[in-house]
């Protein structure tokens, strides 16, 4: 069950630029993801906003374009932009903008400052953002980010598994930033096994990551 809100109800404004705004009022995150699942759901549009006016943050989806944006007006304004490659990654952003507002975002995927970074290939977005890394505990963070969404440990307990059976042609950005943070950190990269699906990224075991893992487990 969700936590509710404290202090709570929460209010939030959906809208979609036509005039026809929805406001709820609503008592946990559940609740919020329901009523704009609906909403996003029941209407084809090319941008779709979520607004939390008390805290001065909004949430703004372009699913047609892969594109979402987070929005923090209040404490150092500050606006960053994310590309998606499939349309869910929409709930699933309003779900967490709904549990912790624009922070709760900030693991959820390659965040840039600029929209026009986007239009970069995948490699080119991932190596920019790997440069922005610049100490070896926020590298490591960023290491544990991008394994939990879709890495395991083999079963020898010897190596991290990264992009687990995903093809070449997945996770491009997010693979070229993971290569260039190994290098950064050190890390061995090892030979997949024969078996392996040709996207994964196979890593040793190393005591500086063990721990940050643990808690993205």
């Amino acid at each position: 069950m969700a936590r509710p809100y404290d202090p709570g109800p929460k209010q939030f404004v959906f809208a979609v630029g036509d005039g026809n705004d929805k406001h709820v009022s609503v008592g946990d995150p559940q609740e919020a993801y329901t009523a704009f699942s609906a909403f996003f759901q029941g209407r084809e549009a090319d941008t779709y906003r979520i607004e939390d006016e008390a805290a001065r943050q909004s949430l703004v989806l372009m699913p047609g374009l892969g594109v979402i944006s987070r929005i923090r007006e209040a404490d150092r304004p500050r606006s960053e932009h994310l590309r998606i490659d499939r349309v869910n990654r929409c709930l699933t952003g309003a779900m967490l903008f709904f549990e912790n507002g624009y922070a709760g975002l900030d693991y959820f995927g390659q965040w840039f400052s600029d929209l026009a970074d986007l239009d970069a290939a995948p490699e080119a977005r991932g190596a920019a953002r790997a440069a922005t890394f610049t100490t070896e505990a926020a590298a490591i963070v960023e290491v544990a980010r991008i394994w939990a969404a879709s890495g395991f440990v083999d079963p020898s307990d010897r190596y991290f598994v990264f992009f687990g059976s995903r093809n070449v042609d997945e996770d491009r950005a997010e693979r070229a930033e993971l290569l260039q943070l190994i290098e950064f950190l050190g890390l061995e990269r090892v030979d997949a096994p024969a078996e392996a699906a040709g996207g994964e990224v196979w890593v040793r075991t190393d005591p500086r990551l063990d721990t940050e893992f643990a808690r993205w487990s």
